[in-house]
């Protein structure tokens, strides 16, 4: 946000009892809905959450993503990952791509890919066990709760035993992606034939139980409503409460281009992304207190911006991201970029781990 922004909010009062007491954190729907169309208030109560519970501090990663295949049975109208010409990485182009991030300091390999007809739970726990093997201290986080359902299906195992499996090959994490907006209504309209809300629960819950950590995440700006987006948020603050297995709530705004959901749904305004991120904030705390904003879909200015609104966390420096990112932006960032994009707003660049420590 701009400085008179900024100034503008300092001169308002808010009186943050009505949101928030450490014995009942504020979590209504109708008043977060109130709450939404009073921006100002809005970002005055995200900083200060997000100073009683970050600080100053805006930390980031070094890591790599390694999409290993585009191959796809999936229909997800949003998608813009499909290419004409379909590839799979070998064992080889895997290693390849983590020695080169290893040589960058990177501390972690995200491994995400299509869901390939042809792939079974033995080669997802391979490319683990290859990666784990050579670069013990690595932390791979990989593979969403839809490749989890899709694996323990072709495999025809229990998402349980598959989640056990993956663990021993070498499982650190996972993404909670595949969470899209937790309302099978708005489910049904742009990922029909993704997995629904309580089988993505499910799937999440049994990871916490097992020890496998994961983000959260929301994919946010098409055609949902601001109440599925605020229930959205209550299913992720009603799972921390029971598991306390989130790292972090991770914003991702819909990107319009290059996909079939684009042609009716044009995507969030800044000022919503903004909003987003300081609403998670309020809506999550004190249960999840790291939020990410994504520079891969905000662009970096914006991305720099949202640490105004609640952010704490500019996630990865990535090195390849083919996925979806916003169009303007190349495909990594550098750790020094992201620090100058830090500290260009104030505040102190603190290098992670995938688990929130201190790199």
């Amino acid at each position: 946000m701009t400085s008179d922004v900024s100034d503008i909010s300092e001169t308002l009062p808010i009186d943050a009892s009505s949101f928030y007491s450490s014995s009942h954190p504020h979590s209504n729907i109708q008043e977060l809905s109130r709450l939404w169309r009073e921006p100002l208030r809005l970002f005055r109560l995200s900083n200060m959450l997000r100073m009683k519970s970050c600080g100053d501090a805006v930390s980031f990663v070094i890591n790599r993503n390694i999409n290993f295949t585009n191959k796809c049975i999936g229909t997800c109208r949003f998608c813009s990952f499909k290419h004409k010409d379909s590839y799979r990485l070998t064992d080889e182009q895997i290693l390849e791509r983590t020695s080169e991030a290893e040589k960058l300091g990177a501390t972690e390999i995200c491994l995400q890919g299509g869901l390939s007809a042809d792939m079974f739970l033995e080669d997802y726990c391979g490319m683990l066990e290859t990666i784990h093997r050579a670069y013990p201290r690595i932390h791979l986080h990989a593979f969403s709760p839809m490749e989890v359902q899709h694996m323990s299906k072709n495999s025809s195992v229990q998402v349980k035993d598959a989640l056990v499996e993956l663990k021993k090959a070498g499982l650190g994490s996972m993404p909670g992606t595949a969470a899209e907006i937790l309302v099978d209504a708005v489910r049904r309209q742009i990922c029909p034939d993704k997995i629904g809300v309580q089988e993505w629960r499910q799937i999440i819950t049994t990871a916490h139980s097992l020890a496998i950590p994961t983000t959260s995440t929301m994919l946010f700006g098409h055609v949902e409503s601001i109440e599925d987006r605020l229930q959205h948020l209550q299913i992720i603050r009603d799972i921390q409460s029971e598991t306390a297995g989130f790292t972090e709530m991770v914003l991702l705004p819909f990107i319009p281009e290059n996909n079939k959901l684009g042609r009716i749904a044009g995507g969030a305004d800044l000022l919503d992304k903004l909003k987003m991120h300081a609403l998670a904030r309020v809506a999550l705390y004190p249960n999840i207190t790291n939020i990410q904003a994504s520079w891969t879909k905000l662009g970096r200015e914006a991305a720099a911006a949202a640490i105004e609104w609640g952010a704490n966390d500019l996630g990865g420096t990535l090195m390849d991201e083919a996925i979806a990112r916003n169009a303007r932006e190349s495909a990594s960032i550098s750790a020094q970029d992201l620090i100058e994009l830090i500290e260009a707003r104030g505040r102190r660049a603190v290098q992670r781990t995938t688990l929130y420590e201190r790199a």
